[in-house]
């Protein structure tokens, strides 16, 4: 595999020349030319701007797709607390690598994000230290104990997007009736991790014949459903704004779809790992491949493709939950929970568009505009003229060995070791700045251009 750079502080007048833009927000999938000046989109489609800047640089990007920054809604920074697993630093170094510009950090950390004061030191560190944009997500209840709601008031004037207890459901139902409420008057939505404690206590996978066959304690599909089941009832009750995190099962898709055709004000997202992988991932007692909600059945993966499809489920989320190689290296039962999502999410993903299960155009909507609309923040996850210059150019044919060594996340925990990946990110832009690109691709000035013209 080609090696990579992370670079900074580029020019600011840049033409990407002759990619395919795929911009679902503006209904646009065309062979063009994107030019970006100022940290912001100024036009695409060569002809219709006005003429390119002598201080111009170029990226020929033919035979690539260009389009928006992808935006992650749910990721694990780790800091503060766990610096051993990641860093806000190198978490966001590793996301632009996967063309991700935008990343909402979830608040299980140590202490976590139950008071501005933590808020605002995550945004201070990411503006110092950050390779792409994060927003950060708050508690909903005083140290992600379940026991008392979070000042959900202080948590949104410092500047939080959303809030959740990711990693633990919220069990009290009254607090998660009083987050929903909160929601309802800020817009801000709620993220629930949905698992029912009582059913998935002890598991470690899956609940069916493969968890039987290896003598693991399984986690059934009900532990989800019936959380899903009572956070819709919930949504109605009070017309609060509601999100499923990580959507693993059939059912909750079910349980999505018809909440959706009620008219109840509810999101949903699923993870790459979820749509490709299944629970036979696990045989062998591969610890890589454990993970919260578990990898489920292969008609759970057709589930959730189908719902991704018929707009049930709005976006793809990584849950990049990056752990030492201590935390995996262990016992199945005693290992973490979790997997190294940012760098392989495209590459694993484009497996979908390759077999003909989804349409290029739906799992670029999935990965910006669509997450952007839950975010309620219109400049991006768009290429619309005036927008934040934030763009991924990937290559959708290139092949490339997944080698953990290699990458910049301080995770290597993923079931995707040596797989062989067909289509990589090879540049991505945060503000019209060049943040990562890969070595192969030249980034050169007008001047050595043949046939480049202003519009």
């Amino acid at each position: 595999m080609a090696k990579t750079k992370l670079l900074a502080n580029q020019p600011r007048n840049l033409l990407i020349r002759g990619g395919r833009i795929v911009d679902p927000s503006q209904g646009i999938v065309a062979i063009g030319d994107l030019f970006i000046s100022e940290g912001k989109i100024a036009w695409l489609n060569a002809g219709r701007g006005g003429p390119l800047p002598e201080n111009c640089r170029v990226i020929q990007a033919k035979g690539m797709v260009a389009c928006p920054g992808f935006i992650d809604l749910h990721c694990h920074l780790r800091q503060p607390g766990f610096e051993e697993k990641e860093t806000i630093a190198t978490g966001t170094r590793a996301a632009a690598i996967g063309g991700f510009t935008t990343v909402c950090c979830m608040p299980n950390t140590n202490p976590p994000m139950d008071k501005a004061a933590v808020v605002e030191y995550i945004k201070s560190v990411a503006a110092k230290e950050g390779a792409v944009r994060v927003l950060p997500v708050g508690c909903i209840t005083e140290g992600r104990k379940g026991e008392k709601p979070a000042d959900f008031g202080e948590l949104f004037a410092s500047g939080a997007v959303a809030f959740s207890d990711d990693g633990s459901p919220v069990s009290d139902s009254n607090i998660m009736r009083s987050a929903l409420e909160f929601s309802r008057d800020s817009g801000l939505p709620i993220i629930d991790h949905c698992e029912d404690l009582a059913l998935s206590q002890g598991g470690v996978m899956n609940e069916g014949s493969v968890a039987a066959k290896l003598k693991l304690k399984g986690i059934p599909a009900a532990a989800e459903e019936s959380m899903v089941a009572r956070d819709i009832r919930l949504a109605r009750l009070v017309c609060g704004r509601l999100h499923i995190a990580h959507v693993s099962t059939a059912g909750s898709v079910k349980l999505i779809r018809s909440a959706k055709e009620e008219g109840i004000s509810i999101t949903a997202e699923v993870t790459p790992h979820h749509l490709t992988l299944t629970e036979e991932k696990v045989i062998g007692y591969n610890t890589s491949a454990k993970v919260n909600p578990p990898l489920r059945t292969t008609e759970d993966v057709e589930a959730l493709i189908s719902g991704l499809k018929d707009g049930v489920l709005d976006a793809i989320a990584t849950d990049h939950a990056p752990h030492t190689a201590r935390d995996k290296d262990c016992d199945f039962n005693t290992a973490a929970f979790g997997i190294s999502g940012f760098e392989t999410a495209l590459g694993s993903l484009m497996v979908l568009v390759h077999r003909g299960n989804l349409d290029l155009a739906i799992l670029i909507s999935k990965l910006t505009c669509e997450p952007a609309v839950i975010l309620r923040k219109n400049d991006i996850g768009t290429l619309k003229p005036g927008a934040a210059a934030d763009v991924v150019i990937f290559d959708p044919n290139k092949e490339w060995v997944v080698n953990p060594d290699e990458f910049v996340s301080k995770g290597k925990n993923t079931p995707l070791a040596s797989s062989v990946l067909k289509g990589k990110v090879m540049a991505t832009l945060y503000g019209g700045e060049v943040v990562y690109k890969d070595e192969s691709v030249k980034l050169e000035p007008l001047s050595k251009q043949i046939g480049v013209k202003g519009g």
